[in-house]
């Protein structure tokens, strides 16, 4: 991977200020029509050896581009907040939106190359790390994200040399730390290391961009026109109306009517024996959630089901168990505008809990699959492929700690009937119906479908979906709240 970059390239002074004039306007070109056309998002990782000029270059591109509209992230050892969530979490929230540049150093390649040098973590943990950054550059690659990867590269001499000059220098002393001597006398393994990293995760999505780090002139220009030349091509298709054509793979057809949902069968509670199970699970849940161990652990609940299906009624009765500083709950409606200019998940992985707290969602992340799906929102490539990075998100949460808890709260057609007619009565409750909830009642089937789907190719060992039979809400809530302590009990014991 890495001989072209030890060649040993040059660029004469001369040359440098004469091509860079020409190559700031170009790049402030391209950046303004980025910003114009807000179709896509730009990010440029940089990582590498040290001493390689990775700072450097990222301070010129601020310099040669307007600040205003890149964005540059600096990672180092995780923060309390960042180290009660999941790994990725963190790069999530750096993600820029549509027309914006975010430059991100030391990103999610730099914490698993150093547990590799450091052997904290064995080949096949590190493998199993690349597989999940893998998917999930390919996941930014669909969602139109512009990914541009450079290593800085030095040779073992090269990087001798540059930390020896920079230590020299009383300007730039600071800069060179023990760690950087360290991981100089363990230069053969971080190459090593490095290299099998890059060749696992040079895709066709995201391929990674080698730069020779010995001269400054040089790096300088090499990402710079790779930068300009990246940006150009995108600008040039999106301008155009071009899209890269996405198919998938159909679903099995239906065979015969038989399905989970309709498979269900009405359970009936009494309101003497509701209101006393109530009391004692409220009164379990409340206990759980005080315990010691659980703040080790997040809770995230996840509230799925037709309109009219008893959602909000069972949120409110988990809410009764808990402390008011303890938990959230976020409605999930159509997106913000905020929200449409990032990709699909992270509107929801901005919610992500610390440990010792709730999140309850109303309706959540299974809306590419239900909704979008159904009322075409979103191409079929698009909801096919969410079902795995649905998947991998709910992984990351439960590597990370939390408690994933999923329900589907399934409701009849004609129980439905029933309710919206009710809503429609009461004046305090009118404002829960709406014409597109009549409207969504003519796509029934289409949903039940949609909903067979999810449940079968989401439905996971460790997040496994909780169908409850929510005809009667005074059952439906009394299922909600056992399975949360049962859920809960199971992990704390461990």
């Amino acid at each position: 991977m890495f001989e072209s970059a030890e060649l040993g390239h040059r660029t004469t002074k001369e040359e440098f200020d004469a091509l860079v004039p020409r190559l700031r306007a170009d790049l402030l070109d391209a950046q303004f029509d980025l910003l114009q056309l807000k179709q896509f998002a730009v990010v440029v990782l940089i990582n590498g050896v040290d001493g390689a000029g990775k700072g450097e270059t990222v301070n010129l591109l601020n310099e040669w581009m307007d600040p205003r509209h890149i964005q540059a992230w600096a990672f180092d050892t995780p923060t309390p907040e960042e180290a009660e969530r999941p790994f990725m979490w963190r790069f999530w929230r750096a993600l820029p939106p549509h027309g914006k540049i975010g430059v991100l150093f030391n990103n999610w390649y730099t914490q698993p190359i150093r547990d590799r040098v450091d052997r904290v973590c064995k080949r096949a943990e590190l493998d199993q790390r690349l597989d999940e950054i893998r998917r999930f550059e390919a996941m930014l690659a669909h969602e139109g994200v512009l990914l541009i990867k450079f290593w800085f590269h030095l040779s073992k001499d090269a990087q001798k040399k540059r930390l020896k000059e920079l230590e020299k220098d009383e300007r730039t002393r600071w800069r060179v730390t023990e760690r950087d001597w360290r991981f100089y006398d363990l230069y053969e393994r971080y190459r090593e290391v490095a290299g099998h990293v890059l060749r696992t995760t040079s895709t066709g999505d995201a391929p990674w961009l080698i730069v020779d780090g010995s001269d400054p002139n040089y790096r300088a220009l090499f990402v710079a026109r790779t930068l300009l030349s990246a940006l150009r091509h995108r600008l040039d298709a999106a301008s155009q109306n071009w899209k890269p054509r996405l198919s998938a793979a159909p679903l099995a057809p239906r065979v015969d009517q038989r399905n989970l949902v309709d498979s269900l069968v009405r359970q009936d509670m009494g309101r003497k024996e509701y209101e006393r199970e109530l009391e004692l699970l409220q009164g379990r849940l409340a206990l759980l959630t005080r315990e010691a161990a659980f703040r080790k652990h997040s809770l995230v609940l996840v509230f799925e089901g037709m309109d009219a299906a008893g959602k909000g009624g069972a949120i409110r009765r988990v809410a009764g168990a808990l402390d008011i500083r303890q938990y959230r709950i976020i409605p999930i409606a159509a997106p913000t505008e905020e929200e449409r200019v990032q990709p699909y998940l992270w509107r929801f992985w901005r919610h992500v809990p610390p440990r010792g707290k709730v999140v309850m969602f109303d309706r959540s992340w299974y809306g590419r699959v239900l909704v979008e799906r159904v009322e075409g929102f979103c191409s079929e490539a698009d909801w096919m492929r969410a079902y795995a990075e649905i998947n991998d998100f709910e992984d990351q949460l439960t590597a990370a700690g939390a408690v994933v808890v999923k329900f589907w709260l399934a409701i009849s057609k004609d129980e439905q009937l029933e309710r919206f007619k009710e809503r429609e009565a009461e004046p305090h409750k009118r404002f829960k119906i709406t014409p597109e909830d009549w409207r969504n009642r003519d796509k029934w089937d289409d949903y039940t479908r949609a909903v067979c789907d999810m449940v079968d190719r989401t439905s996971t060992g460790t997040v496994p979906w909780t169908l409850v039979e929510a005809d009667d809400k005074h059952f439906a809530r009394i299922k909600v709240l056992r399975t949360i302590c049962e859920r809960l009990e199971a992990v704390l014991a461990q």
